[in-house]
């Protein structure tokens, strides 16, 4: 048992789960006090031992059954349950759509005994598949269809409706013919199960024998390639972030509340003197900028963009005003909502507001209700910023109110998460784009996202 709870702890490791050396030992001495009988009882016990935080128990509820229950689904035998007379009909049937098709004929007759697929049948299924080199929870269900194939049960499934449609031209009742059918779909899903099962198993025994892989920075993990497990994390950085970055604008305030000191200007100004500095010089005092942000809702962008207006909102005392527009097909203003609520909860709001549908971005469109609406916001101290992809699906991109954006405005900036090698590619009219954008920040992680802010506000 010892051997299989290690195991368990290395899956879930290696699923993500961050759990210490003392933390393993814990799990053990809780076992012992609690035994192994009771399986609610040890369950407990190792998963108050070992999941930490709320995020990980859909995990720890994934992997425990994998590793300490026998999940077998029951058949029935089917045949046990027909009369004699149905029995010949079927075998009638049998005979006449399957001819000499006998992997499909021995399939059925599984189905019709109850007999489940045996250990060395599911690895021969699972080796046919490739699972053995399978090392991720999310294979998973990729494999079952590719272990289901070689067994033949979406053949199946069509075959049943073919049998059970010569069984009534045969003259077998409705009633027996719904029984029957009833029952030859439990069992189908009993052995699609028993396959989903091995193949959830076999995934994290191997997960269970990799070496722990070291966690990247989240700070450096591509935006695009967060996992669900990662955005918690992320939520907590941002804010981390946001501190650091309004302790850094503060002091640059601070020392721009008079100028900070320009020691080249104060020379050239005291060469009069012989090179005494009489008369001290400053650069001009940091101003807050003011900013417009548009940004793209889309299904690919929207963890960046909560990120991006959390950062933003979240340093609104760094920023003179801020006016947020979101698009997806067209545009939105949610300036309101987020100045009246706390940045977390409004940037929730405006994200359940907003779902991923079947339309499509548009930001030409977009542009087109800003030209119209929202166009007098933008004046000579505004720094307009975009934050998308510059995909707008062969849509008109309406360069022509970018330019007009960025002729009116002190400066248009773009923060793009793709590179510049994919620029031009399918719908992209991110090279266009540029063309009339005073800067183009990549901000394809949290990192990048955060300096490209800090410089938005060092330049106010």
């Amino acid at each position: 048992m010892q051997k299989r709870m290690i195991e368990f702890i290395r899956a879930l490791r290696a699923a993500g789960v961050r759990i210490s050396l003392a933390e393993s030992q814990d799990a053990m001495f809780g076992v012992d006090e609690a035994g192994v009988r009771n399986v609610a009882t040890f369950k407990s016990a190792m998963k108050a031992t070992l999941v930490k935080n709320q995020r990980d128990q859909p995990l720890f509820e994934t992997f425990f059954p994998l590793f300490f229950k026998n999940n077998k689904p029951p058949l029935q035998n089917i045949l046990e349950q027909l009369t004699e007379d149905q029995q010949s009909l079927l075998s009638e049937a049998m005979r006449s759509l399957l001819g000499d098709l006998d992997a499909l004929r021995d399939l059925l007759q599984r189905l019709l005994e109850g007999r489940e697929f045996s250990e060395e049948e599911l690895e021969r299924l699972g080796n046919a598949s490739g699972l053995p080199q399978g090392d991720e929870m999310y294979m998973r269900s990729w494999f079952e269809r590719r272990i289901n194939r070689q067994a033949g049960l979406p053949q199946m499934e069509r075959l049943l409706d073919d049998l059970l449609e010569e069984l009534a031209a045969m003259g077998m009742s409705e009633e027996a013919l719904a029984e029957l059918e009833a029952l030859l779909r439990e069992n189908m899903q009993g052995l699609s199960e028993q396959i989903s099962q091995h193949v959830g198993a076999a995934l994290a025994e191997q997960m269970a024998e990799q070496e722990p892989r070291e966690r990247p920075d989240l700070l450096d993990v591509p935006l695009q390639r967060l996992s669900s497990g990662d955005i918690e994390d992320v939520r907590d950085e941002v804010r981390r972030l946001a501190a650091r970055l309004r302790t850094r604008a503060a002091l640059r305030q601070k020392r721009a509340k008079s100028g900070q000191f320009d020691p080249r200007k104060t020379i050239r100004k005291n060469m009069r003197y012989g090179g005494v500095p009489m008369e001290a010089q400053f650069r001009a005092r940091h101003k807050k900028p003011s900013l417009i942000l548009v940004c793209d809702l889309s299904t690919s962008m929207r963890y960046a963009v909560e990120f991006l207006l959390t950062l933003v909102y979240e340093l609104s005392d760094q920023v003179r005003r801020t006016h947020s527009f979101i698009f997806i097909h067209d545009l939105v203003d949610v300036s309101t909502t987020l100045a009246e609520l706390p940045p977390r909860e409004a940037v929730a709001r405006i994200m359940a507001e907003n779902p991923p549908g079947y339309y499509s971005t548009d930001l030409g469109n977009s542009l087109n209700s800003f030209q119209k609406e929202h166009m007098r916001l933008i004046d000579s101290r505004t720094t307009v910023i975009f934050f998308g992809d510059g995909r707008n699906n062969y849509n008109d991109p309406r360069l022509d109110i970018t330019q007009e954006m960025q002729r009116k405005g002190r400066r248009l900036i773009w923060f793009c998460p793709e590179p510049r090698r994919q620029w031009g590619t399918g719908d992209s009219d991110m090279w266009e784009y540029s063309m009339y954008a005073d800067r183009v920040f990549m901000v394809s992680n949290l990192r990048q996202l955060a300096d490209a802010v800090d410089r938005i506000l060092a330049d106010g």
